[in-house]
């Protein structure tokens, strides 16, 4: 075990990519530690491949590249300017309404934030906002993709852990709008502090919200057809996934008519690109993982853990902590691969629900993707914005809080995930 560990971090301190450092540092501990054949290695990765729930990984990457290129995006974000444009720090208010929005559609917290940076980045700097402040704003709302259904995080996490996928997307919805909310009063609180430019709004009119609601009905529709499709037993998450790319192609096509057929060879290769990468991932990982596993490392760790404390709070702060260190230095995916198999079972034995321990998993892999310095919402946010991550990144500490007080507040209330899953008969 502490090969493996010792080839991981010296790896990672070296800069290698992720995906090589889990792939190298499983294939040297196998060959240095044990007697078992480098064969096994492709096995394991194809095991970890084979999953028909994983085919909705591409699906969902092609909806969320279809949603910007159709011209979904735009509609959201006209929506939420008429709704809440007239209150004081408007354009920051507006990128966390639209990246709601968008997140109910594309599942990807790096899509999502890169969508809402390039329409609202270059109105934050023509009205004179402080604009590391609000690409440190975009990044964590549209971090929250991962919380919000449908999220390809979950599906993973769900794949991971052997839970309902439905059960799991319902648990998201309470936690990701209060930290929409939390977000908005931060940025709300900032914008009272700031200049006469952030007071400079647009009146609210009836007719504008009429008009810019009808027109992003259409986008609207598809997170209904994916949660209403799974929930009501319509058709499998990974089936869900392969509707919503095919209705975005429509709507994007035929409905707004920003989609042409020409596009679509580019957008197919982005999304298999995209897909390729994740799968990678999720191969080598399953290998790091299976090794881990081997090792003995969950009981081991779960003993540890115990020896500490026989409370089920101390370990959620434990893992909490854990969770918000790793997302500092992992990729959300590895992450989740390598810890998650190992934290479960020891959840499990402290009584702790399994849906709410995800979330709380779920809410941390969020968090850890606009913490430096491998925060990828934080890097595509400051590229945008064409700012250095250093200088987004002191301006993240309202937005962070916020983020960090619903967190807190998810993990020792689990109602605030168990409820919707209850209502709707998924769990117990």
């Amino acid at each position: 075990m502490a090969v493996i560990l010792g080839c991981f971090l010296l790896l990672l301190l070296l800069g290698v990519p992720v995906v090589f450092v889990l792939g190298a540092s499983a294939v040297i501990a196998l060959v240095t530690t044990t007697e078992v054949p480098v064969a096994i290695v492709s096995q394991r990765v194809f095991a970890g491949l084979n999953s028909f729930t994983l085919m909705a990984i591409p699906f969902f990457v092609f909806a969320g590249i279809i949603m910007d290129a159709g011209g979904i995006s735009k509609r959201i974000v006209n929506f939420s300017s008429a709704l809440i444009g007239w209150v004081t720090g408007s354009l920051l208010l507006v990128a966390c309404v639209a990246a709601a929005g968008l997140a109910a559609i594309s599942g990807s917290g790096s899509a999502d934030t890169a969508a809402i940076s390039s329409i609202m980045q270059p109105q934050l700097k023509r009205r004179r906002y402080d604009v590391d402040f609000g690409a440190a704003v975009i990044a964590c709302a549209g971090s929250l993709a991962q919380v919000i259904p449908p999220s390809l995080t979950m599906v993973i996490v769900a794949v991971v852990a052997n839970l309902s996928i439905g059960a799991l997307f319902l648990s998201g919805v309470v936690p990701g709008l209060l930290c929409i909310a939390a977000i908005m009063i931060a940025a709300y609180v900032h914008a009272k502090r700031g200049g006469p430019q952030y007071r400079e709004t647009e009146p609210f009119t009836l007719a504008r919200l009429g008009r810019t609601t009808y027109q992003a009905l259409p986008a609207f529709g598809m997170p209904l057809l994916i949660l209403g499709g799974i929930l009501g037993g319509a058709f499998t998450p990974t089936e869900a996934a392969a509707v919503s790319a095919f209705y975005g192609l429509i709507v994007g096509m035929f409905v707004y008519r920003e989609l042409k057929v020409s596009h679509l060879p580019q957008l197919i290769l982005r999304a298999a690109s995209l897909s390729a990468a994740v799968m990678l991932i999720i191969g080598t990982a399953s290998v790091f993982a299976w090794l881990v596993a081997n090792a003995n490392v969950p009981t081991l760790l779960g003993n540890w853990i115990r020896d500490l404390s026989s409370d089920p709070l101390v370990f959620l702060i434990i893992v909490n902590v854990l969770f918000l260190i790793i997302g500092m230095f992992l990729e959300t995916i590895a992450a989740i691969l390598i810890v998650v198999p190992v934290l479960m079972p020891i959840a499990l034995d402290y009584g702790i629900d399994p849906i709410h321990f995800a979330l709380v998993i779920v809410l941390n892999c969020a968090i850890g993707t606009v913490t430096p310095p491998y925060g990828i919402s934080l890097f595509v946010a400051a590229s945008v914005a064409n700012r250095p991550v250093i200088k987004v990144a002191r301006k993240l500490l309202m937005p962070f809080a916020a983020m960090m007080a619903i967190l807190v507040l998810t993990t020792f209330v689990p109602e605030l995930s168990l409820a919707l899953p209850r209502m709707a008969g998924l769990i117990q």
